[in-house]
Order: structure tokens, then C-alpha cells, then sequence
């Protein structure tokens, strides 16, 4: 029989009747007799045995219901190398049978089509992308007979890897700790699939979760070290009902769906806090769902582990021991501005002083430190917040991201008064801080007054240990490194491995450049000299661009000279 989430009484006769396989009148005697006679099998098994229908009728009529192939199959449709690429022993547990290869495409028969965990099995195992076809689990049985001639097959309920699933809980209303996943996960397949997807984003240490549906499909996809992939593709219909579990464990309307919203999931993996926000976007084939994963282990709290070059690690511990002023961490989004921001509260954070930090949402708890968030539905913005917390005796403030003028203007107002601002800006350099703020209205003399320090940085792909490999670029790169004084001997890169998914990178590592204003550039400031002529100016006091923070680190066999050439093709490398 074909066990998939449509057969229930309603939908699978409601399919059946559509086709003409059965009659009304059929289907009534078949609910009847499971009724009376207490059964426990499905309504499709009782079409079967009652002579109404056959398992194949069945199987073809789920297969239209979810857009995938239907074939009754025989030995003829086999390729026998194809049935070598899975072992033996999964062939036999799970029922199911690779049918050919056609470059990196595995076309695979299941008695499950919808059974998202197994068709990512198969992917992990194969090394290929799964194309299935629905078929009986009789007719994938006997063909496996001809391949298997001493196969006991047999079907197991749950098809999935349930390695440390165990350790997952949802944590509702941030305290209370769900710890039997199993009870839980097996209510319903909607509900293990979405802890199936969280679980396994954290394992693979993904920053974000992204479900994204299609006129004919959903897409699963993870990012990994600043880079999306694609994890699963479940079946299309299943996107509504996963959408409303995440929205309930957002705490989100579940029956809002023409407006976004954002939320947040508290969850506990192998005994750790993980928090999870959540935002669902409307869009024309429903709604999408992108969930940021925040793991406070994950965050480095010290700035050695930051990447810092030992000169650049020795300017900003003396930027950010100043009794007052502006600190300003730049960069794209997802260039690890905040966790920069952390590291530097860390290292300041002591008993004689008083922190405080305003953000949106706070990502981190830090023990220690007081930490606010800003509540733009009733006026709690940053700039309201910024200026509550001016009353609260602060030493040290830490403004999520300058957006506006009002935070911008208190932003140094405050650190006129006396207090350390750190804080983040959205500028591809360092010196393009001074022009953004310029432009948000802040007066050339006050910002020459209370600027200390502008770091810029981006997040580049460690090459993987396990598949690191010596080469030698293109002779265009190798020249172009000459011309700039690069003088890299050994180039490095990863050949792609088991451990790193094949794209020969694990991890990633902050590239830097630090932006130090002193009496002369605190002139060029107040007199408002352009961004080009402060860089050259900082350039030639020594500061060191992101590209040349990159070589260093292409020396130091961390990184390959492709992915700073990537991350720093439009920063004005050559400055």
C-alpha cells in the first residue's frame, strides 16, 4: 500500500471518486465496514480488499494529487548499475528502487513520494539530486527481486535519520522545555519535518533557513558560511501546513496571511539555547519564511578570534578603551557587524562600569550587561530608547545600527557627553562612515569631535582543513598580486570533500580595515573633504584596506586568493 499524508478518509476517496476508480456508493460500504468492525487499516487498504480498487489505482491517483510521475514497475525499466548506487541493506529497508542515472539526476521508485526525509537520504547517500516516481510498494518488491534474490524486504514507519533528534525541544514561552520530541514529532508529519529542518540547520551550521514556495513546488534551502543551498524539496502541499507550525511556534497569527510578520522560536539542541527569528513575507504563491538562526556558543566573545591582524587587534583595543566618543563597526548585512560589536562589550564589560545596549532584536545574552530591545509597533524605536537611556547612568552604550537622523544626532551627542557609543553603519568602507553620517544630517564638527574609530569589515570562507590543497592560480592573478605587492609564495584552496559538501570551504574568517581619525583627518572632516580623499589620506597613515587584509590571510594558508578577490572585487582593492 502507498502510505502518504493524503490517505485519509476525506482526501483519498475524494481523488478516487474524481478518477472514476470507485463509486460513492463504495466508498460509503468502506468507511462503514471500518467503522463497525473497529479497523485500523487505512481506507485505501480497505478499497483493496473489499475488490473495489487495486494498489496501483491508488498509487496513480496519489501521484497526480502530488505532481509526480506514477510507474508500475518492471524489471525492463531497470538500469542494474543504477540499483548499485544505493546498499543493499537501504534498498531492503525502504523499499526502494533506483531506476537510472542521467548525468547528476538519480531517478528513484518510492511507495512514499512524499517522504522528504528518505528522498534526502538518498541524496546524501547517492551524491546525486533524487527525481522520484511513485509505484506500489508490491510491484518496487518483486522488481527488487530479480536484483535481490534473497531480499526480505520490509517498510519501517520512520525514514529518517534520528541521530540526536532527541536532543531537540521546543522551548515555549522561552522557559519551559518540551523534552519528548519522539511523542511530539510523531503526532504529526508536519510537526517533525519543520524540528527535522531546525535540527539539522543547526547541526550543519546554517545561519538561515529559507522555505520558499513555487507555482509547482517548495524549496527548502540552508546558508552555510554565507552561501545558500538546497537541502530538500518537499511536496508542495505540504507548504501551507508547514507554514502554520512555524508561524505557532513563533507565536504568530496563523490566519494573517496578506501582511509580513516577524517572531521569534526559542528551542534547546543537545542541551543549548538556540534562538530562531522568524520572518513570513507575503508573496504570489504564498508565503515565505526565512529563519535566522542565532547559536550563542557560536558567537566569539574575544577579539582574537576574530581574525584581526596583530596591528589592526592593537589599534581598535586602544580605539575602544577611549572614555568617550564613536566606535562605528561597517559593513554589508551579514558581514558580522554585531558579533564584532559583542566581542569588543565583552572585553569592556567589568564591574566598574555600566553597559548598556539598545538592539533590534537583542541576538545574545551577555551577563553583565543591560541589554534593551527596541518595539517600533508601540514607538519604542532606537532613538526613543537611545534617549530613555541617557537616564539610566550608562558608561558604555551600544546603539544596534544608526538608521536615522534623531539616533544618529544622539548618538553623538552622547558621546560628546561623555559616554563610549559603539554602534554599526551600512557603508562599503571605512571612511564612506564619515560621509553617511554626514549625510543623516550630523554637524562636520560635531563628528570630527567625537569620532574614534571606524572598523569595515566582510566575512571570507575558510578554506576546508580536511581537502586543503596547494595549486597555483591563473597567471592573471598571479600578476595582478605582483603589481600590488602582494608576494604570496604558496597559493591554497580546497578541492572539495565529504566534510565540506564539496565546495572545498568550512567556516569563515572577518577580513579588516581600520579607519583611525587623527587631528589631521579630524580637519579634512569638519571641512568636509569627500570620501576619496579621506581613503587616501587614511591609506597613507598607515591604514591597511580589506584587500590587503585578505592577501595576509592568503599567506597564512587560510583562505584562498579567489574568495578575497570575490568579497573585495568592488572595495577599491588597489588603494
Amino acid at each position: 500500500m502507498v502510505q502518504i499524508l493524503l490517505e485519509n478518509k476525506a482526501q483519498l476517496g475524494q481523488l478516487l471518486l474524481a478518477r472514476g476508480v470507485v463509486s460513492q456508493e463504495q466508498i460509503d460500504r468502506a468507511l462503514v465496514e471500518q467503522r463497525e468492525k473497529g479497523h485500523r487499516k487505512l481506507l485505501g487498504e480497505l478499497l483493496v480488499e473489499m475488490g473495489y480498487c487495486t494498489d496501483n489505482q491508488i498509487a496513480a491517483a496519489l501521484a497526480e494529487a502530488y505532481g509526480v510521475p506514477y510507474a508500475q514497475m518492471s524489471p525492463k525499466l531497470c538500469d542494474p548499475k543504477a540499483v548499485e548506487i544505493l546498499p543493499r541493506e537501504f534498498l531492503e529497508a525502504h523499499i526502494v528502487l533506483p531506476l537510472f542515472k542521467v548525468h547528476d539526476v538519480l531517478t528513484v521508485a518510492v511507495s512514499e513520494p512524499t517522504n522528504v526525509f528518505l528522498i534526502d537520504e538518498i541524496e546524501r547517500i547517492s551524491g546525486c539530486r533524487v527525481q522520484v516516481v511513485c509505484s506500489t510498494s508490491k510491484d518496487i518488491k518483486a522488481t527488487l527481486q530479480n536484483y535481490l534474490p534473497a531480499a526480505n524486504v520490509f517498510v519501517i514507519d520512520d525514514i529518517i535519520d534520528d541521530e540526536g533528534l532527541e536532543e531537540f525541544s521546543l522551548i515555549e514561552n522561552i522557559t519551559q522545555d518540551i523534552s519528548n520530541l519522539e511523542e511530539v514529532a510523531g503526532q504529526s508529519p508536519v510537526v517533525k519535518l519543520v524540528n527535522y529542518l531546525l535540527y539539522n540547520a543547526v547541526r550543519e551550521n546554517a545561519s538561515d533557513i529559507h522555505i520558499e514556495p513555487d507555482d509547482k513546488k517548495l524549496r527548502v534551502r540552508y546558508r552555510v558560511d554565507g552561501k545558500l543551498y538546497e537541502k530538500m524539496r518537499p511536496p508542495h502541499q505540504m507548504h501551507a501546513a508547514v507554514v502554520s507550525r512555524i508561524k505557532i511556534m513563533a507565536e504568530l497569527d496563523i490566519a494573517q496571511r496578506r501582511l509580513p510578520q516577524d517572531g521569534g522560536i526559542h528551542v534547546l539542541v543537545e542541551g543549548r539555547p538556540i534562538d530562531l527569528r522568524v520572518s513570513v513575507m507575503p508573496g504570489n504563491f504564498g508565503e515565505k519564511v526565512v529563519i535566522r538562526v542565532i547559536d550563542p556558543q557560536k558567537i566569539l566573545y574575544n577579539l582574537e578570534s576574530l581574525g584581526f591582524t596583530y596591528d589592526n587587534l592593537i589599534r581598535f583595543r586602544e580605539v575602544i578603551q577611549a572614555p568617550n566618543g564613536v566606535v562605528l563597526v561597517t559593513g554589508p548585512t551579514g558581514s558580522g557587524k554585531n558579533t564584532t560589536l559583542y566581542a569588543a562589550l565583552s572585553e569592556l564589560n567589568s564591574d566598574e562600569v555600566n553597559i548598556c545596549t539598545v538592539e533590534d532584536p537583542v541576538e545574545c545574552n551577555i551577563s553583565g550587561i543591560n541589554q534593551f530591545q527596541v518595539n517600533t509597533s508601540v514607538g519604542f524605536a532606537f532613538s526613543t530608547a537611545l534617549r530613555s537611556l541617557l537616564r539610566q547612568d550608562p558608561d558604555i552604550i551600544m546603539v544596534g545600527e544608526i538608521r536615522d537622523e534623531a539616533t544618529a544626532s544622539i548618538a553623538v551627542q552622547a558621546a560628546l557627553t561623555g559616554h563610549l557609543v559603539l554602534s554599526t553603519l551600512h557603508t562599503n568602507d571605512a571612511p564612506g562612515a564619515v560621509t553617511r553620517l554626514l549625510d543623516l544630517g550630523v554637524a562636520p564638527y560635531l563628528l570630527a569631535a567625537s569620532l574614534r574609530g571606524v572598523i569595515a569589515q566582510r566575512l571570507v570562507r575558510r578554506i576546508c582543513s580536511n581537502c586543503k590543497t596547494e595549486y597555483e592560480p591563473p597567471a592573471s592573478i598571479r600578476r595582478m598580486i605582483d603589481a600590488q605587492g602582494g608576494d604570496v609564495a604558496k597559493f591554497y584552496r580546497g578541492v572539495g570533500c565529504k566534510k565540506c559538501r564539496n565546495t572545498g570551504f568550512s567556516g569563515r574568517i572577518a577580513i579588516h580595515e581600520l579607519f583611525v581619525p587623527d587631528d589631521e583627518i579630524a580637519e579634512m572632516i569638519n571641512e568636509r573633504i569627500n570620501t576619496k580623499k579621506l581613503r587616501a589620506k587614511a591609506l597613507e597613515k598607515g591604514m591597511l584596506p580589506l584587500y590587503h587584509d585578505g592577501i595576509e590571510k592568503v599567506k597564512a594558508g587560510i583562505v584562498s586568493i579567489e574568495e578575497i578577490l570575490r568579497t573585495t572585487v568592488n572595495d577599491n582593492a588597489g588603494s
